[in-house]
């Protein structure tokens, strides 16, 4: 039999990591055993759902490369299917019409809890045949079996037992014709063909009322598996904050997608000591029986230290590539020029995000608007003025537009003047850069090219002299 897994989001805010983590698995799950992996999205709550978070899903998993293998399926679009399933269930007495008021079952919930009690219904519409009539609203509930015990074979938690006597008899179609949650996915699950259910463990308690309706419907139950929740870096339950950081945030912050999704399937996942994945190893070595029963906390320190490592396997085009959005933001068009390529290579150690990159690339490719003040009133001095002079000089005759050549050039003035080489690479970074921070100084200079290297040094030679006067 085929694996079929599926990830079914609710479109009602932001697509956190923990639902981001979920679909990975269930992706990586039907790769390994080549399967399909379905989209499902669950949008009966009509209040709540909305066109924007429906889009935020698909971008999320395209911009990550979770792709889905046939066309969406909207439960929204399924009401007649679910109505004319819970009919056919009446049909067969295997489940009823339901005419209890709200204030009849909150009555029932506040007398089990004074007595200190499970709340359940008590099953008083259950054997006495009703028929939906006008004017009184019902439900229809599930005849759900009185003894005996439902077993979950759970591939992350193991076995799960509950006993019938716990469960009453649930709602799956309200008053106003909608499912319930329970009943929707269970049709689903049988009309999508699923074969495996990964999903967070906050559904377990949901399984055996779902199993029972598997087997009511006479269709074979999928195998499920729960993951544990994600925790905070402190070890808590994620605030609302937390737990609404959206993937497409991280795309924001210049993380790469294949280190997103390496994050993530280590979030409570492993393989050994291993912690470097690419897309290929994921699906090679993705295993269930692998999946840790107790929660992961987050750890953006690890984040950024895998978004590093994924950086430095880039190609400089790709890079380059990938970043153009980030550089477009700051007003500036690159290209894949060879020049381009090179300013990441000298970049590529020091940036853990594209973000980064780009931020620390800016000079490169438009012109320094002011000083950092800290950098510029140590180094841009008239001390140093006569160093920036003669570097120019220098530099202004030079053929050989190359960092080792400019080295040399640096080398000779420091040689005949005795001094240190941060006493001219320091004032001459900042006179380029605006700051204390970049490449090596020959190759900074090589690669903000010979006249934006004489015009900035010229500019800095002139602040000096203002600052001073």
């Amino acid at each position: 039999m085929s694996v079929v897994t599926r990830f079914a989001p609710s479109p009602t805010g932001k697509l956190h990591i923990g639902s981001v983590r979920t679909a990975l698995f269930s992706w990586l799950y039907a790769r390994r055993h080549q399967g399909e992996f379905l989209l499902r999205i669950e949008d009966t709550d009509r209040q709540r759902s909305t066109q924007e978070a429906t889009q935020l899903i698909f971008d999320s998993l395209n911009w990550l490369g979770l792709n889905y293998d046939r066309e969406p399926v909207f439960q929204s679009h399924r009401m007649e299917n679910y109505r004319a399933k819970a009919s056919a269930l009446v049909e067969e007495g295997k489940a009823y019409y339901c005419t209890c008021t709200k204030e009849r079952l909150d009555a029932l919930r506040e007398d089990a809890i004074a007595k200190k009690l499970k709340p359940r219904y008590d099953n008083k519409c259950r054997d006495l045949g009703l028929k939906p009539t006008a004017g009184t609203p019902c439900t229809i509930r599930f005849r759900n079996p009185i003894d005996g015990t439902v077993v979950v074979d759970d591939m992350v938690q193991g076995q799960v037992d509950y006993q019938n006597a716990e469960l009453d008899d649930l709602i799956i179609i309200r008053t106003d014709g909608t499912p319930t949650y329970n009943f929707a996915v269970v049709v689903d699950e049988i009309d999508m063909r699923c074969t495996h259910v990964i999903r967070g463990d906050d559904h377990l308690n949901n399984t055996p009322r779902q199993i029972n309706l598997f087997h009511a419907f006479g269709k074979a139950v999928p195998s499920f598996g729960h993951v544990p929740m994600i925790l905070s870096p402190e070890g808590r339950k994620l605030s609302k904050r937390e737990n609404e950081v959206s993937v497409l945030e991280w795309r924001s912050e210049g993380y790469l997608p294949e280190a997103v999704l390496n994050y993530l399937v280590r979030l409570g996942w492993s393989h050994g000591d291993q912690e470097l994945f690419s897309v290929g190893e994921m699906i090679e070595k993705f295993d269930t029986k692998k999946i840790h029963r107790s929660p992961a906390s987050l750890d953006h320190k690890k984040f950024q230290w895998i978004n590093h490592q994924h950086m430095m396997k880039l190609s400089p085009a790709n890079a380059i590539k990938m970043a153009e959005p980030f550089f477009k933001e700051r007003g500036i068009e690159v290209d894949d020029s060879q020049r381009s390529q090179q300013i990441f290579e000298a970049q590529q150690s020091r940036s853990h995000t594209l973000l980064e990159f780009v931020e620390k690339s800016v000079y490169f490719f438009s012109d320094v608007e002011e000083y950092d003040e800290k950098a510029a009133a140590k180094h841009l001095t008239l001390k140093s003025q006569p160093l920036l002079a003669e570097l120019r000089q220098s530099l202004e005759g030079l053929s050989d537009w190359k960092s080792v050549a400019i080295h040399a050039k640096i080398t000779d003035i420091v040689q005949e003047r005795e001094i240190g080489f941060g006493a001219i690479a320091q004032p001459v970074r900042v006179a380029l850069t605006g700051s204390t921070v970049s490449p090596g100084i020959d190759v900074t200079i090589e690669l903000v090219g010979r006249d934006r290297v004489l015009q900035r040094i010229d500019s800095a030679m002139d602040w000096i002299d203002k600052r001073s006067s």
